[in-house]
C-alpha cells in the first residue's frame, strides 16, 4: 500500500541530498566501485513485500555512492558537463513535486506559459529571429531530431512532397551534406530520420575542426535537388565553430536548409566578446543547444529551436479527437517536441535565468573560457606536454610525450586512466585527426581558478610520475 505524503521521508530526502551538494567539491571525482560491487548492493531478488520509505531512500544512497560521479563538483572536465547550480535543483524539486506534462495547454496552463516566456528570453539571449519555435527536449540529441525533422518536412514540400502524408520511401531524395568531424548526435538524429550514415555528403574541414566554405560550395554544386546542410557550432575535441554565415550565404544561394548543431558552442553568442565565433547564426535555419550543459541545469534539458515555426509544427505536432486543444495563442507543447508527455524540465531553466540574467550567463561562460586557457598554458610549462587545439572556448585537447619526446598515443592514455583513478579531477579521451588526446572540457558554474591550477597540477604529477 502507498502511503500519503509524508514529510519524513521529503525530510530524508531533502537531507541526504544537500549532503551530497556540500560533499561534491570534494570527493573523490570518479567512480570507485565495480560493476559487480554495484550490482551486489543494490539488487537482488524482485521485492515482495513493502519497505518503509525512509529506510529505502537512505539505503539508495549508501548503496548507490560508491558509483555516483561527482560531476556536478568542480574539477570534473569530462564530456562538455555542466553543474547544476542550486536554484535549478531547487526548481527541479518544485517540479517534481508540482508533475505536471506540458503536453497539452490544459494540463498545466502554468507551465505552457513558462514554455512561452523562456522561450522569448532565449531567442532574445541568442539573438534569434523573434518567431522562432523553441521545444523543450532531452538533450542536443532530440534537438538535433527535431529541427533535422522540420528540415526534411520543408525541403520535401519545397520540392511538393509531404512527407508527414506520404513517407520516405517515395519522396525525392534529400541530400544531406555535414563537415568531417559531425557530431554522433547529429549522425545519430539523421539516422533516426531515415537518413543512412554512408548517405551522408562529408565535407572536408580545417586543422581545427571548421567545415571548410569552399568545398561546401563545391559540394554543394555537385549535385542538385533537397538539400539540407549541418553546421556545427563547437567542436567537441576544440571548441571550434564552423563559418556559419558564409555556409548560410553559399547554402541558401541554393535553396539548402542550414541546421545549427550547437550543443555548447552555440552560447557563444551570448557573450559580445565572443559571438564572432558564431557570426552569422541567426540567418540559419535552426538550431540545436544544451542547457544541461553551460547554463549548468539538471538533466535532462535541451532545446529545439526552428526560425519557421510553420515547418517546425508540421514535423512534431499531433491531432486526435480527445486533445483539448484551444486557439492558437495557447501554448501546445506537443507541438515543438516529439513527446506526448514529458516532465516540465522548463521550470529548472526558468529559475536559472531569473538569478543569473544575461550578464551572469554570460559572466558564467566568459569565466570558463578564460579557465580553459588557464589550464592550456600551466599544462603547456610542463616538459613532455602538447596543447594540440587553438583554446578559443572551453576545449583543451592535450598530448603526452612518450620515452622518446614525441606525442605518444600510449602515454597519453595511460596518464588519462592515471588522472581518473587518482581522482582529484577526470578527464577522459578522443582521438583527434588521427592522434589520442586528453579532453577536457570546463563548463561549470562552480569551477575556480584554484581548481583549474590543482587539476593541472594532478595532471602533470600522474604524467611525471609514469615517465619517472
Amino acid at each position: 500500500m502507498i502511503r500519503p505524503v509524508s514529510d519524513t521521508v521529503l525530510s530524508a530526502a531533502h537531507r541526504l541530498a544537500s549532503a551530497y551538494l556540500e560533499q561534491a567539491s570534494t570527493r573523490h571525482v570518479g567512480g570507485q566501485s565495480t560493476r559487480d560491487e554495484l550490482l551486489k548492493a543494490l539488487g537482488g531478488p524482485l521485492p515482495i513485500g513493502g519497505s518503509d520509505p525512509v529506510e529505502v531512500i537512505d539505503r539508495l544512497v549508501r548503496d548507490a555512492d560508491p558509483g555516483i560521479v561527482a560531476s556536478i563538483g568542480p574539477r570534473y572536465f569530462g564530456f562538455v558537463t555542466g553543474g547544476a547550480v542550486p536554484v535549478t535543483v531547487a526548481a527541479d524539486w518544485i517540479a517534481s513535486a508540482w508533475d505536471q506534462n506540458p503536453g497539452l495547454y490544459v494540463l498545466s496552463p502554468a507551465v505552457a506559459v513558462i514554455e512561452d516566456v523562456v522561450a522569448g528570453w532565449l531567442i532574445e539571449l541568442l539573438g534569434l529571429p523573434p518567431n522562432a519555435g523553441v521545444g523543450f527536449v532531452t538533450g542536443c540529441h532530440m534537438a538535433n531530431f527535431t529541427c533535422l525533422a522540420a528540415a526534411r518536412h520543408e525541403v520535401l514540400r519545397r520540392a511538393g512532397w509531404n512527407v508527414e502524408t506520404h513517407g520516405l520511401q517515395r519522396a525525392p531524395r534529400v541530400r544531406i551534406l555535414v563537415g568531417g568531424e559531425v557530431h554522433v548526435s547529429a549522425v545519430g538524429a539523421l539516422r533516426f530520420l531515415g537518413f543512412g550514415a554512408e548517405e551522408l555528403e562529408s565535407v572536408p574541414v580545417d586543422g581545427q575542426g571548421r567545415m571548410r566554405a569552399d568545398a561546401l560550395q563545391a559540394a554543394l554544386g555537385a549535385g542538385d535537388g533537397p538539400t539540407i546542410v549541418c553546421a556545427q557550432a563547437g567542436n567537441v575535441s576544440t571548441g571550434a565553430s564552423d563559418p556559419v554565415d558564409a555556409i548560410v550565404s553559399i547554402a541558401h544561394a541554393r535553396n539548402a536548409w542550414v541546421h545549427v548543431d550547437g550543443a555548447f558552442g552555440l552560447w557563444a553568442a551570448a557573450v559580445p566578446e565572443l559571438r564572432s565565433q558564431v557570426h552569422g547564426i541567426e540567418r540559419a535555419d535552426s538550431w540545436a543547444t544544451d542547457a544541461h550543459k553551460w547554463l549548468n541545469v539538471p538533466y535532462d534539458s535541451g532545446l529545439a529551436m526552428v526560425a519557421d515555426p510553420a515547418p517546425h509544427r508540421a514535423a512534431m505536432g499531433l491531432r486526435a479527437s480527445y486533445l483539448q486543444r484551444g486557439t492558437d495563442e495557447e501554448r501546445i507543447g506537443m507541438d515543438w517536441v516529439p513527446e506526448s508527455s514529458r516532465r516540465a524540465r522548463v521550470i529548472p531553466l526558468y529559475a536559472l535565468i531569473r538569478t543569473l540574467g544575461r550578464d551572469g550567463i554570460a559572466g558564467l561562460i566568459r569565466r570558463n573560457c578564460a579557465q580553459a586557457r588557464r589550464m592550456a598554458a600551466r599544462l603547456a610549462r610542463a616538459p613532455g606536454v602538447t596543447i594540440l587545439n587553438e583554446v578559443v572556448l572551453n576545449q583543451v585537447l592535450v598530448q603526452f610525450a612518450g620515452e622518446n619526446g614525441t606525442g605518444s598515443d600510449d602515454m597519453t592514455r595511460d596518464v588519462i586512466a592515471r588522472v581518473q583513478a587518482e581522482g582529484t579531477c577526470w578527464a577522459g579521451g578522443a582521438v583527434w585527426q588521427g592522434r589520442h588526446a586528453m579532453r577536457i572540457s570546463v563548463s561549470n558554474w562552480s569551477t575556480t581558478d584554484a581548481d583549474i591550477d590543482r587539476s593541472a597540477d594532478a595532471m602533470v604529477a600522474c604524467y611525471n610520475a609514469r615517465v619517472s
